[in-house]
């Protein structure tokens, strides 16, 4: 069994690395060729994939992942801020996308039962390529991104109770007594969740983050743990996973446990978008091509426009309100599985499963080229959509994860360097991955972040490439030759300040392109502050100063 599903996986990465490998040319949304993939291995074309529950469960990790991570960023005080425009949106989309749905349904000649299912199922985005697509683009932290995510997350939670009235309709009287004890056992792991994360946690978290492996462990853990619960419950493992990452978005930690956590993460949603494209691989949608274009039409058309004028109404900027009504405009992985499971239960005729299951296609699809292309649709559009738009907007209060001052590493010598950065006046952090230094700096109220200064995708989060000023403290030579490579390649106009205990490694690090290098018994800590407070961060300063400094190293060996 564990070489038929290795061997089954092998060939569907390599059908997948083909095929992207292609659309990667031709500069398409990579979401689709995972999507084809799945069409090309399923049963309509290869037949590649047998162990269907491996893939599924590989599905289920993705979605975990991803949704745990996202929570992870969410802001609790801005989804406050949005919970207005969420709740409208969603009213509008019920309103609005559900009678168009049921009008159109009830003109193709489906009885009022089928056509009220198919109405539903368009009510819904789909969570998982939404915030693939805002993860992507580092986007979840901009104000469409947290109003799209809290409407995904009410839909989820409409989604949740409509399997549940559509999984109790063949009996009576059962519905409304199971919808309650929903809602009880929802009640009861909120409090749980609010209890552990916010009390108990927060005093063990110096012991997980004592280890990077181990903190890795105890997120996984947290996050399938949590899902897990929820799914039990009766709600999806989208909400659970969204919800165990809001319960650990307020400990100092969370970046590095998310940095940690993406690689992983993009592996095993790779798979569920090709699961995706292999459940869409039907053979006979000849009848159902008219209807699914229809239906669509309304999630293209109508729900973008009930969205950008809800928002509208609500004062928010035609820019918001445009990027917001794009990324929700398909139909969610949930429309297809309430499509089947009314079906199964007599609600619905089974043709709806192959209308539905085009609809997904054809407006994922879509949704993934609007998405990709946004900022270009946008300035195209920008006159007409001023239709949209009130004379008195509510701008988009940005809080850029930007530093123009970056410090690395505090125990040697970090306070001076921060002493200094205060008396600059630009916006600092100081990153450590010492629990006990993470501490400190709490208590200090100094702005820090907690990971490994190391990891690409940490320093990728709060945009190392717009720094001005980089100081590492940190005295292994290796540890310094990786942070100039990638802070030099990706931002050739930072300054970069490292140590060297040798002149060797100071060589080395000039090479590698180092603005200057601090050594021992040779130009101490408080003469470079002394030097920064005058120059501030400017490179033509560091550079006579790197000249002078490689001057007086020549007598000793370094040219």
């Amino acid at each position: 069994m564990e070489q038929s599903i290795f061997y089954q996986l092998s060939i569907v990465l390599v059908i997948a690395a083909a095929v992207s490998l292609v659309l990667r040319v031709f500069r398409q949304p990579l979401i689709i060729g995972y999507i084809l993939t799945g069409i090309v291995v399923g049963p309509s074309l290869l037949g590649v994939i047998h162990n269907h529950e491996a893939f599924e469960s590989f599905s289920q990790i993705g979605i975990t992942l991803l949704l745990f991570v996202i929570g992870l960023g969410l802001n609790v005080g801005v989804i406050k801020d949005t919970g207005k425009p969420v709740f409208v949106i969603f009213a509008s989309i019920v309103a609005g996308v559900g009678s168009l749905g049921m009008l159109t349904a009830t003109l193709l000649g489906f009885d009022i039962k089928a056509a009220l299912v198919m109405a539903t199922a368009l009510l819904f985005s789909s969570t998982i390529i939404v915030v693939k697509a805002l993860s992507d683009k580092k986007e979840q932290s901009r104000l469409y991104g947290q109003i799209a995510i809290g409407v995904l997350l009410v839909e989820d939670l409409a989604a949740t109770i409509a399997l549940l009235v559509v999984s109790t309709s063949s009996t009576t009287g059962t519905a409304p007594l199971d919808f309650t004890v929903l809602l009880a056992r929802g009640a009861f792991l909120a409090g749980v969740l609010i209890l552990i994360g916010g009390y108990i946690l927060p005093r063990l978290s110096r012991l997980f983050a004592a280890s990077q492996e181990l903190l890795y462990v105890f997120a996984l853990a947290w996050a399938f743990g949590v899902a897990s619960a929820f799914r039990w419950s009766g709600f999806s493992i989208e909400v659970g996973a969204l919800f165990a990452g809001v319960a650990l978005a307020h400990l100092p930690y969370v970046q590095a446990i998310a940095s940690k956590l993406k690689p992983l993460r993009d592996f095993f949603i790779v798979l569920f978008f090709i699961g995706l494209g292999e459940q869409l691989g039907i053979g006979n949608l000849g009848s159902a091509i008219l209807p699914a274009l229809l239906f669509s039409a309304i999630i293209l058309i109508s729900k973008p426009l009930l969205i950008m004028g809800s928002l509208g109404l609500l004062g928010y900027t035609k820019q918001t309100s445009f990027k917001t009504a794009i990324h929700l405009s398909q139909i969610s992985e949930f429309s297809i599985v309430l499509i089947v499971l009314a079906a199964n239960t007599g609600l619905a005729s089974h043709d709806l499963i192959a209308i539905a299951t085009l609809t997904a296609l054809i407006t994922i699809a879509i949704s993934a080229y609007l998405m990709k292309y946004d900022d270009w649709l946008y300035r195209r559009l920008q006159q007409p959509l001023s239709f949209f738009e009130r004379g008195d907007t509510k701008r988009e209060l940005r809080s850029l994860a930007h530093y123009p001052l970056l410090l690395i590493g505090y125990s040697e010598g970090g306070a001076g360097f921060v002493k200094t950065f205060r008396e600059m006046k630009k916006r600092y952090m100081v990153i450590d991955y010492d629990p006990d230094v993470i501490e400190v700096l709490e208590r200090q109220h100094i702005s820090h972040l907690y990971g490994d200064a190391t990891d690409t995708e940490l320093l990728a989060e709060i945009n190392v490439h717009k720094s001005e000023l980089i100081i590492s403290t940190i005295s292994n030579a290796r540890t310094n030759l990786v942070l100039v490579s990638h802070i030099t390649g990706a931002n050739s106009q930072a300054v970069f300040i490292c140590h060297a205990d040798t002149l060797n490694d100071a060589e080395a690090l000039y090479e590698a392109g180092a603005a200057f290098v601090l050594m021992p018994h040779h130009i101490g800590d408080e003469h470079i502050n002394q030097f920064i407070k005058r120059n501030g961060a400017s490179a033509q300063a560091f550079t006579q100063y790197r000249k002078q400094h490689l001057t007086e190293l020549g007598s000793l060996g370094i040219k």
